[in-house]
Formats: C-alpha cells, structure tokens, sequence
C-alpha cells in the first residue's frame, strides 16, 4: 500500500477558482475519477484533511466536506485513530489497460451498425447555399412567437390549460388542430384521430415501427423522398419503385406490382410530389383509394407543403375521402414559423392510434406542452393564419422572380414548369451533364449545391431547388452562378 505522502494528489486534482461548481465537489469528483481509472486503488490511504489541504492550497473544511460527500458515496472508509482509506471492498482496476484520453473513443463492446441511416446532410463555408424548399425563418413573426409563449409562462389564467395534459402532449393544442384541420383540409376528425409528433420524419419512423415488419413490400415514387426511403429499409422493407408521371405515380404499374406480390404500404406525396413537384390528379387519388381497398395495402399520404399554395386551392386530402380505413395522413404544423415552433402529426383511425400512442409514450413521453399550448392559442387567435396569408405573398414573389431568372440564365439548358405549390423548382437538364461535377463547381463559385438534390442515372438528369427561403438577390446570384458553373464544366 502506498505512504499518502508518496501519492501525486496534484497530478489527478486541479482546482478551477473560475468554475461555478464548488470546490469541494471538484476534489469529490476528481477523486472519484482517479479511483475509477485505477489511479488510487482500494485500501489506499489518503491524506489528512489539513495535510492535503495545504498541498491545495484550500481550506481543510474545504476538504473534510469532500471526504464526507466521498464516504456518503462510498468512495472511501474511515477507519478510527488510524484515517480515511479508499474503500477496500472496490474491485481494483490496476491490471486493466490505461487510457489517456479523458473519455473513451471507442465502445468495449460491439454493435450493430446502419449504412442505411447515413447522415445524407452536408456542411460548407459557401456564402450562397440551396436547398430542397425550406421556408425563411428571416420572415418569421419572432416578436408574436415570443409574445405567446412569454404569455404561456405567466398568465394565471392559462394555468389550469397548461396542466391539461398526458403523453401526448398538450390537449389544448389537439383541440385547437381538430378545428384547424377540418377548417383547412376538410378532415372530419376527432382527437383520438390525431397525434401531435416532433416532425414528419418523427411521424413516418412510428408508422413504420407499429405497420412494417422484415420483408414487407413498401412501394414509393422512383424518385422519392429520401428520408422516408430510408427510415422503411431500416425496418427491413423491400423497397419498390413505380414511375412518377406528369399526373402523378404511374397506377398501372402500381397494380402490377399488387397482382404480382402482397404489398404491404404506398407511401405519395400527392399534393406536391417530391421531388417532382407534380401533383396526384382527382382521377388517379380516386383509383388509388380504390387500388388499397382492393389489394389491402396502407397509404401513407406525406402532405409536407400543403400550406404552401399559389394559384388555386389545392386539392384535399386523399383522407378525406378515405371511407375504409386504409389512409394515414402525414403532415407538419407551423412551417412558415421559426422552427422551433414547428411540429409534425398524424391522422388516422382510432384503433391504430392506441398503438402510436403506446410508442410515442416511449420516445417522446411529454412532448413540449409550453410550446404546443402557444401555437394552439396562435391558431385560437388567428395568428397563424394572418401569418401564413402575409408569407405566402412572398413566397409567391420568389417563385415568379426565381421563374424569369431560370428562363433568362438557363433557358437554352433546361426544362421546367412553375409549380402551383410548394417551394421549390423540379429543373431538367436537356444535354448530359455531370451533376455531381457541377455542384464542385458551384462550389468553387460560392455556391453549395447538396447531393440530395441531384438525381441523376441514365435517364434523367435533374435538380430540386429550392426558393423559399432565398430573397431576390440572392436567387439572382444563385442561377447566374449555376449557369456559371454549368458552362464551366461543359467548356
């Protein structure tokens, strides 16, 4: 056993005067740090209290409250007359290989790893950077965002409401989407049809827990949303693919599939197809509805952009017409605001719910009551609404600006259509063209292009860009540069 007086205490404790935690909880977790590491084996015998307080240079009640936290851990045991020891009964963790990190780079045990779940994101230090048609959070009503939660926090009144909730989060806010849904979408629900979850991904990964098993059949768009694509592989589906056409996924290959093998799940983007931007037409949302009952399969209708429409009403649901209970509706809520407001839900039968809810009661179990009861009282007060009408106006001017800028630019290059909603651009490159080149162009031109909006293989050379949360100097910029770019790697 080691003399105290030959043990290193300043090598393993070091006193921080600047740091908030008080300093005998330093020397209490410094301790317990170089027991854990086999720097201080049991049966050691520390220093006195005054001894090891002059070595510190701290007051010895400083450390008699640290051997007492210690003891009170069961760190350390104080034997009578004789002194404090580290406890004796520890098993000693002398023999095991010494690190010098101060915290594990690698796990001690193996696990099973996911390709599928690969982050797709990037980073860049681009000045200029495009992405897949997110809102801009520079349009935002922070001071009305602010104002309601602030108001949340504080009135008495809202009190008892606050307190008015389970698992599920807050019920006020479920009442206030009820009303908002069947006013905005048609949707004849109730609450028990309603889930309140993070996001749209949040939302499809508990549908595909509670729905998909190893080898199950999930048919989606050949171009789809990525995503989604990877959130059904990770449950062990089999994806397959039909064609996007200019009304929608091709039916007829659909039913094809249905009459060749059992297909589990249909998962549309009907309102504004993704990445495509084209919409499912009334005849093809009526047949397909008509497919499911049939061939038994779930649709999983992704409504992402459903608030974001320019030149007419969009067409409802498909699950407002959905009369056998074949429809889960996926959508988000609050897009247009900062996106900590932000929140995804579901709609579906009853039955299915009690299953979603037990899981969402695991992962998510409270949810953020502060936060949904104040976009419930935006949507009570009409706040959303006048929010949404002002963006829209902006959105709007965007789309049409970023329109005469592709064909002015990029007009002898490529094919596009302005869509109806949503806020991003489907753009077809005519020639053969490297995208992946061109987005290491654009790069060195000051502009970041991310891989998930090129979709390129052997028939089809394209780009999703987004306008939405770009001003109007900035989508000038942004296509003079791509032209740039385009005519730089074709030179």
């Amino acid at each position: 056993m080691n003399s105290p007086v030959e043990i290193p205490f300043k090598s393993f404790i070091e006193i921080d005067r600047e740091n908030t935690s008080p300093i005998y909880l330093q020397i209490v977790n410094q301790f317990v740090q170089a027991i854990t590491k086999g720097n201080l084996s049991p049966g050691t015998k520390l220093l006195g209290s005054r001894a090891l307080g002059e070595l510190l240079q701290v007051h010895r009640n400083t450390i008699t409250a640290a051997y007492e936290e210690l003891f009170a851990q069961g760190w350390v045991e104080v034997k009578p007359n004789k002194g404090t020891y580290v406890t004796s009964e520890l098993p000693s963790l002398k023999n095991l290989e010494a690190s010098n990190s101060s915290y594990p780079i690698k796990t001690g045990y193996e696990f099973r790893k996911s390709i599928l779940l690969d982050s797709p994101f990037e980073h860049t230090d681009c000045e200029y950077i495009l992405n897949d048609g997110s809102p801009d959070s520079r349009l935002t009503q922070i001071e009305d965002h602010s104002r309601f939660y602030r108001t949340n926090v504080r009135r008495k009144s809202n009190r008892e409401k606050m307190g008015y909730y389970n698992q599920e989060g807050s019920e006020f806010f479920k009442e206030q989407m009820v009303d908002y849904l069947h006013g905005s979408r048609a949707l004849k629900i109730n609450k028990n049809n309603l889930l309140i979850s993070r996001s749209i991904e949040m939302s499809l990964f508990i549908i595909s827990e509670i729905l998909l098993s190893e080898n199950d059949n999930v048919v989606v768009a050949d171009l789809s949303y990525f995503a989604a694509n990877m959130i059904f592989q990770k449950s062990g589906s089999k994806i397959l693919t039909v064609p996007i056409e200019d009304d929608g996924i091709d039916l007829d290959a659909l039913e094809m599939l249905c009459k060749t093998r059992p297909i589990r799940m249909v998962y549309i983007t009907a309102q504004q197809h993704y990445p495509t931007t084209v919409s499912l037409s009334a005849q093809k949302r009526m047949r397909l509805l008509q497919l499911a009952q049939r061939y038994r399969f779930v649709i999983v209708e992704d409504d992402h952009d459903y608030d974001f429409q320019f030149n007419k009403q969009p067409l409802l649901p498909l699950a407002t017409a959905d009369r056998h209970g074949m429809v889960i509706y996926v959508g988000s809520f609050g897009k247009s605001l900062a996106p900590g407001f932000r929140t995804g839900f579901i709609v579906a039968p009853e039955n299915l719910m009690i299953e979603m809810r037990k899981l969402l009661g695991i992962i998510d179990r409270q949810g953020d009551v502060l936060m949904e009861q104040a976009l419930g009282e935006m949507i009570e007060e009409g706040v959303i609404h006048r929010h949404l009408k002002k963006s829209l106006k902006v959105y709007k001017e965007r789309r049409d600006f970023m329109a005469v800028q592709l064909s002015k630019e990029l007009g002898n290059m490529i094919d596009f259509q302005i869509p109806n909603g949503g806020l991003a651009f489907w753009i077809r490159w005519r020639n053969k063209i490297n995208l992946f080149r061109l987005s290491q162009q654009a790069a060195r031109n000051n502009l970041f292009i991310p891989k998930t909006l090129l979709y390129q293989h052997k028939n089809i050379q394209a780009m999703r860009i987004g306008f939405g949360n770009l001003n109007l100097m900035e989508i000038e910029k942004i296509i003079k540069i791509l032209k740039l770019s385009a005519e730089q790697i074709q030179a």
